[in-house]
């Protein structure tokens, strides 16, 4: 059987192996800084929707007639869904509600940004293995998907459209 050589490039057996390593050398030049952008994106989009179920305000206060923002508060159902629905075990509802919608607000925004990637990817990861193990323990295929996306940035990084690389840069040592 003559088979080429590793590393050597003999021309494909067919015209469809041919495409197949065409496809399969293009589809390899996806900059990797384009798939973590859209993971950055994506993983932040889902903890940060899920952290503005959880607060009220940022929102004109009529009421009392004061022009200007409030600061956002927790919810009163946010508490309600720790107290009966999360459950979790060692935190008691009224810390676990504020910890959380605090946790899907920074690091989706630091994430987004590129800074401090990989830190916030990891404090992410554990949240998703927490929701995980002791609430939604059906969830595997989304919690899988969004841990994989998470373990790609703590282990490849944010790519070079972040500030982390910027910083990587402009501090480096020469």
């Amino acid at each position: 059987m003559n088979t080429p050589a590793p590393g050597s490039h003999a021309a494909p057996a067919s015209p469809i192996a041919g495409l197949i390593l065409g496809g399969i050398a293009l589809l390899s030049r996806i900059p990797d800084t384009l798939i973590a952008l859209l993971g950055r994106f994506s993983v932040a989009a889902i903890f940060w929707k899920s952290g503005q179920t959880k607060i009220e305000g940022f929102v004109l206060d009529i009421v009392s007639g004061e022009a200007g923002f409030g600061w956002p508060r927790l919810s009163d159902s946010a508490i309600e869904l720790f107290r009966s629905e999360y459950r979790l075990p060692l935190l008691p509802p009224e810390l676990a509600a504020p910890m959380a919608a605090v946790a899907e607000h920074v690091f989706p925004a630091l994430i987004l940004l590129g800074l401090a990637t990989r830190f916030s990817a990891l404090a992410l990861l554990v949240m998703t293995l927490t929701i995980q193990l002791f609430v939604y323990p059906d969830a595997y295929p989304t919690h899988g998907v969004w841990a994989t996306v998470l373990l790609v940035l703590i282990a490849r990084g944010p790519g070079a459209i972040s500030l982390d690389h910027w910083l990587a840069r402009r501090y480096a040592p020469r």
